[in-house]
């Protein structure tokens, strides 16, 4: 669907990469030492730090994905953006005022300082590595989309755009080169989706029309061409008559008129259909029609299987966000364990002031872009509505304003990961310079996603993103909240928890990758492992800790007073 808005997406596209280049120029100059690199000398003030983990928060789940789960399955989905938000209280409360007085760089730090265990240390790094390398994904997918829609270039594209500004800005600058990038890329995403919002809003009150609401179907407001790119399933909730050019359940057409009675039907891709005024939009095979207009129950009739997957989920994105790698690093570059608690008590309220504008997009879309439902290509519809609502100029100088907030998502977030994962492997190479040891993580931080994009295919940036939260709820949640808040942990119980845990859930990661979405409980469970691995994991931790107590640090106690104890106030 390529959109007559490439100029102006180009040129945004062009203002955030300078923009971008010059503040990183700046940081770059300052960052000298190791420490710079890894966590800006643990200097940054905490409305500057809250701002900049803002930024790398709001990824591509959250500018696109939202959005689009909106359109797809209607408000009821908005308990996954809350979620994402209500997991920083979780994050206040039990994790960053402990982990900021440890004086640890990384995870992997903190846990070889807090169980004493090498072994344990290399778990953590590749539980943080497979956190980081899934959370790339929806970001590469995502700069793919944007360029794709808005000028029709190939998607790899977007990956090259990303991969230049993450080398040139991280491993010239590290976490001080890029956290003023993210700071002012929040205030960037933010103006992004509020000012064409509020005009999109008020277009759409002068209309004078109704978006459709969740609990009914979804319909054509005007003889709508629809473009499927890649082959799909649909399902045609009532009989329609479309004009069909391209191949359409198996057989070929050339602008004739097929009628599609109720059921699953089969379109080729490069298939275009034209759909009459008042026709229901059939859904995506993967996409599951609204049929009630209750908030809290997933789409689609609540079941135990669907009951399952969204309390699977909620308790992936609280816990996971407990422990994303590239978030927790944020509060080691604060000055201390109180300007930490200040910095994540300021987060939710930035993320819930974001939240309030990509699920308007969504209700808009329903009205604007009902086409997506059917080609299931949801995560483009904050890209394309300003054209929809607003054709000719007006619609394209918003499409440009959404782009480049979209690239703002997509650069911000990388950096913060690919710092991560970069930061964590330095560590273990305490035998090379450390800014070079740093620029190898930059590489292999990279290098792994990319080699997997091209064959996982389209996927929306919200199921990616929730793979990676499950990971890490799985995974270092369990490590961090016992490590910071149990004496009795053990090395032993808790190299056994990240195995059991963190390998299940990267295990079912990989499994939904391969295999693609399917149905029943073995696919809920492969999906959404969450709510069965991580009280897996934590179980796991405290019984091998407990039946090896013996073998408990000697410094636990030591090291549960720092954790804990207030911090002398600071020299007059």
């Amino acid at each position: 669907m390529t959109a007559p808005a490439a100029p102006d997406a180009l040129t945004a596209l062009a203002v955030v990469l300078a923009l971008t280049a010059a503040l990183g120029v700046r940081g770059r100059r300052s960052a000298r030492t190791a420490s710079d690199f890894l966590v800006a000398s643990q200097g940054v003030t905490p409305l500057r730090n809250a701002t900049a983990i803002g930024g790398e928060y709001v990824s591509a789940a959250a500018y696109l994905g939202t959005a689009g789960l909106v359109l797809a399955h209607g408000t009821g989905t908005l308990w996954l953006p809350v979620g994402a938000t209500a997991g920083y209280v979780l994050l206040l409360a039990f994790v960053t005022a402990p982990l900021r007085r440890s004086g640890a760089y990384t995870i992997s730090d903190f846990a070889e300082w807090r169980l004493g265990s090498p072994a344990v240390r290399r778990a953590v790094t590749c539980c943080v590595c497979c956190v980081g390398w899934f959370y790339l994904l929806p970001q590469f997918q995502g700069a793919g989309v944007t360029l794709r829609v808005l000028t029709g270039a190939p998607v790899w594209t977007g990956w090259a755009v990303i991969v230049v500004v993450a080398v040139g800005l991280v491993a010239s600058g590290g976490m001080r080169g890029i956290t003023a990038v993210q700071a002012v890329q929040f205030w960037i995403k933010l103006a992004a989706v509020a000012v064409p919002a509020v005009a999109l809003l008020a277009i759409w009150h002068a209309g004078g029309a109704d978006a459709p609401a969740e609990d009914r179907s979804v319909r054509f407001e005007r003889t709508t061409r629809v473009h499927v790119e890649t082959g799909v399933a649909v399902t045609v909730r009532q009989a329609v008559t479309v004009t069909a050019t391209g191949r359409l359940d198996g057989v070929r057409h050339d602008r004739a008129a097929v009628p599609l009675a109720p059921g699953r039907h089969i379109v080729g891709g490069g298939t275009e259909l034209v759909f009459p005024p008042g026709a229901a939009v059939p859904h995506a095979e993967r996409l599951t029609a609204s049929g009630d207009g209750m908030w809290a129950v997933p789409p689609g009739r609540p079941t135990p299987l669907g009951l399952y997957t969204t309390y699977s989920t909620l308790i992936g994105v609280l816990l996971g966000t407990m422990g994303l790698p590239h978030i927790l690093m944020r509060f080691y570059t604060s000055t201390s364990g109180r300007a930490a608690r200040r910095t994540a008590a300021l987060v939710p309220g930035l993320l819930a002031l974001f939240y309030l504008f990509p699920a308007l997009y969504g209700t808009l879309g329903r009205h604007y872009t009902p086409e997506l439902l059917m080609t299931g290509d949801i995560d483009a519809t904050i890209l394309l509505l300003p054209l929809r609502a607003a054709p000719g100029l007006p619609g394209a100088l918003m499409a440009g304003v959404v782009a480049a907030g979209a690239f703002a998502a997509f650069i911000s977030t990388s950096c913060g990961i690919v710092v991560a994962i970069a930061g964590t492997v330095t560590q273990r190479m305490r035998h090379r310079d450390g800014v070079t040891a740093f620029r190898i993580g930059v590489v292999l931080a990279l290098a792994a996603p990319l080699a997997v994009l091209p064959a996982i295919g389209p996927r929306d940036a919200a199921d990616l993103v929730v793979m990676a939260l499950c990971v890490s709820a799985c995974s270092l949640c369990p490590l961090l909240v016992l490590g910071i808040w149990w004496r009795g942990l053990t090395a032993a119980g808790a190299l056994t928890g990240l195995l059991t845990g963190g390998g299940l859930a990267v295990a079912a990661g990989v499994a939904r990758l391969a295999s693609g979405p399917g149905t029943g409980w073995t696919a809920a469970l492969l999906a959404q492992p969450s709510l069965v691995v991580a009280p897996t994991a934590f179980t796991v931790m405290i019984a091998v800790s407990l039946l090896t107590r013996r073998r408990a640090p000697r410094r636990a106690d030591a090291a549960m007073a720092r954790l804990h104890l207030p911090e002398p106030a600071p020299a007059p």
